[in-house]
């Protein structure tokens, strides 16, 4: 409860859900689309590149708003036992994300030759 009401209630953490949501929602949606390229064979490098740098950004920044949103209360106590995976972590496994995007481009640009 925050100003007599409940946090969900309030207008600025609605955005925040509405938007964390979304994205969530578009990084599956990109998985999904990788799977399907997969299983029809051929390159999916494009596929996979996307799904994995918008997915990985997209966790990364959904672990971190609510802590942001609710202050030095969302953080647990024992967080020193069991911390939470770093935004480091789900960016740089199987390639940063710096070099998906290029990656991603050089696809676009061999699949679209302009």
């Amino acid at each position: 409860m925050t100003m007599g009401k409940p946090i969900a209630e309030h207008q600025a953490i609605q955005l925040k859900l509405g938007s964390m949501a979304s994205k969530t929602r578009a990084a599956e949606l990109l998985v999904e689309d990788a799977a399907r390229a997969y299983d029809a064979g051929g390159r999916i490098d494009l596929e996979a590149g996307m799904a994995k740098w918008f997915a990985t950004e997209t966790a990364a920044e959904v672990r971190e708003k609510p802590c942001v949103s609710s202050g030095p209360t969302a953080i647990p106590r024992n967080i020193h036992r069991a911390p939470l995976p770093r935004r480091p972590l789900l960016i740089i496994g199987e390639g940063t994300n710096e070099m998906q995007r290029i990656i991603i481009a050089r696809r676009l640009i061999a699949r679209n030759p302009i």
